[in-house]
């Protein structure tokens, strides 16, 4: 296995092709959670937790039992399943030992079940045939590109939460904004991570 593939594929979903900021997967838990740093971080940590068992749960299914048997066509459908089952799994053990951010996290929680960035990290990684590791790589990278963008943006929602803005711009229109902006930052990194090893 080419360690540099590895690299390459864990830093373009971290940065060129972040799942919140360049495909806008995901963004209901991104724009919901991130007013405060411990519950974006909070947040961030769970989906790339979630991230990374249902990769490893979803390949070797389609890999080994949806593929081989001419069932393809029930991914999407299993996928969700194994997904929503491994949410309720993290509910349970955040309820049980990390009360506080169980609390702080709300609702937003069983949200992850819907959240599309966990199902376009599990599809992506079967439409690239990527391999096993390959696949966990990409979805550290895209659970590690979606803490990136809610620490970020925490910290500039942060900042614009104690600006006096327009009274047009008061409250999402602001929130849009910013997110476009930070959207727009993200495109810097496009070919830079293909000419890292150039």
């Amino acid at each position: 296995m080419d360690f540099k593939a590895l690299v390459v594929i864990l830093m373009s979903t971290v940065l060129v092709n972040n799942y919140v900021l360049i495909q806008f997967l995901g963004c209901c838990p991104f724009l919901g959670v991130s007013k405060i740093l411990k519950n974006a971080v909070g947040m961030g940590l769970a989906v790339t937790f979630v991230m990374m068992l249902a990769t490893a749960a979803t390949w070797p299914i389609q890999i080994f039992i949806l593929d081989r048997n001419g069932m393809g066509y029930l991914q999407i459908i299993v996928f969700i399943l194994v997904i929503g089952a491994l949410v309720q799994f993290v509910e349970i053990v955040l309820k049980k030992y990390i009360p506080s951010l169980y609390e702080a996290l709300g609702v937003y929680l069983p949200l992850i079940t819907v959240n599309c960035g966990l199902l376009g990290v599990t599809i992506v990684n079967i439409n690239k045939e990527y391999s096993f590791i390959e696949s966990m790589f990409n979805a550290l990278g895209a659970g590690s590109g979606f803490l990136l963008a809610m620490v970020i943006f925490s910290g500039i929602r942060s900042h614009t939460e104690n600006s006096d803005p327009p009274e047009s711009f008061r409250g999402l229109p602001l929130t849009l904004v910013s997110v476009a902006i930070l959207s727009l930052s993200f495109f810097g990194f496009s070919g830079v991570i293909e000419n890292l090893f150039g």
